[in-house]
């Protein structure tokens, strides 16, 4: 029988008393906070659970679930999270609501704060900058429920809820093609962003069963601020032969692409027929207004919140991929039959 931690094997693991091991496990203040987390970090790796200090050790669950997002100001994440927040009602449950501000850094940050309060779960969207993914693993490690909604990852087995991305590009590029666009252009969120690859994947594959050749000076990234959203369209659009159809990652990137072909001096849908994902409000009042493929962002919030509160109650080790429909809504800035 493998035999229990103790007081000593904590102290000798990090080279320090038995009573410093001790007063730090009962929060005592003359020991530094860096400290008392290196000796629960080594107390918890060892198993050890001595029923003197079980609150320390196993750290009480806050009733809350935290919410991680790349920006609140997003309509699909405020949308989201109004679902998040129905479940969360239901279940008697508090949100902590994050941004990540498409920082990992702050991402990972925000996780480290999140398990340190005692959160029961995570429903998370990546922040673009995440290419690493070792603090969800944590998560994994510590036990802690996790749901990735619109943006995940293939390299976390967890719960996701999505849409299929590829083909939501895919009917978007068909359509373009279905108005006579020949030169379609794709612009992209940052490369290591995997649903903007494989959005991308969808764009390439309509453009293939078109019999339209892949051209990848048609193709630009960008990182969602504004002044990125408009060099990636002004780079497209001041080639020597610009694009006469764009597909757009979001919304806001699509705006930024209209800015520019206003700027260029180019008619939309006429000289220039724009896409984008998210289908913001604002798309029905701009000039012309904006198609975009609509993502059921409520529905997407609710259904992960119904993954965490039913992780959270029957601790489940098998996970699911919710695939969500999306939809393609056909406004001016494409319907070039209605401008004629």
């Amino acid at each position: 029988m493998k035999k229990k931690a103790t007081l000593q094997d904590i102290a000798k693991a990090l080279n320090i008393s038995t009573s410093t091991a001790s007063r730090a496990l009962q929060n005592n203040p003359r020991i530094s906070e860096p400290m008392r987390k290196k000796v629960i970090d080594v107390a918890n790796e060892l198993n050890y659970f001595d029923a003197k200090f079980p609150e320390t050790v196993i750290p009480r669950k806050l009733n809350a679930i935290g919410v991680i997002v790349p920006k609140i100001s997003y309509h699909l994440y405020a949308m989201a999270i109004s679902g998040i927040e129905k479940v969360a009602e239901e279940n008697g449950m508090h949100l902590i609501i994050c941004q990540s501000n498409e920082s990992f850094e702050r991402e990972k940050s925000l996780i480290e704060e999140l398990i340190e309060v005692g959160v029961s779960g995570l429903i998370i969207s990546l922040a673009s900058e995440t290419k690493q993914f070792d603090h969800f693993l944590e998560l994994k490690k510590k036990q802690i429920p996790l749901v990735f909604f619109n943006r995940q990852c293939d390299e976390v087995d967890t719960d996701k809820v999505v849409i299929d991305n590829f083909k939501a590009a895919y009917d978007a590029t068909e359509h373009l093609t279905s108005i006579g666009c020949k030169n379609i252009a794709f612009i992209g969120g940052p490369p290591i962003l995997q649903i903007s690859n494989t959005r991308q994947l969808g764009y390439e594959q309509a453009l293939k069963d078109a019999n339209i050749n892949k051209n990848n000076k048609l193709i630009e990234y960008c990182n969602f601020t504004k002044e990125s959203n408009l060099s990636a369209a002004r780079k497209l659009l001041y080639a020597p032969t610009p694009p006469d159809g764009i597909i757009a990652f979001s919304d806001q990137v699509a705006i930024s692409a209209m800015l520019a072909a206003k700027e260029r001096g180019l008619n939309i849908p006429e000289d220039l027929a724009i896409i984008g994902f998210n289908n913001e409000p604002v798309n029905e009042l701009l000039e012309p207004s904006l198609t975009s493929i609509d993502q059921p962002a409520y529905q997407m919030g609710f259904e992960a919140a119904q993954l965490i509160f039913s992780n959270i109650k029957n601790k489940t080790t098998t996970h699911t991929q919710h695939v969500l429909k999306s939809e393609l809504v056909i406004r001016n800035s494409t319907n070039r039959n209605k401008r004629k």
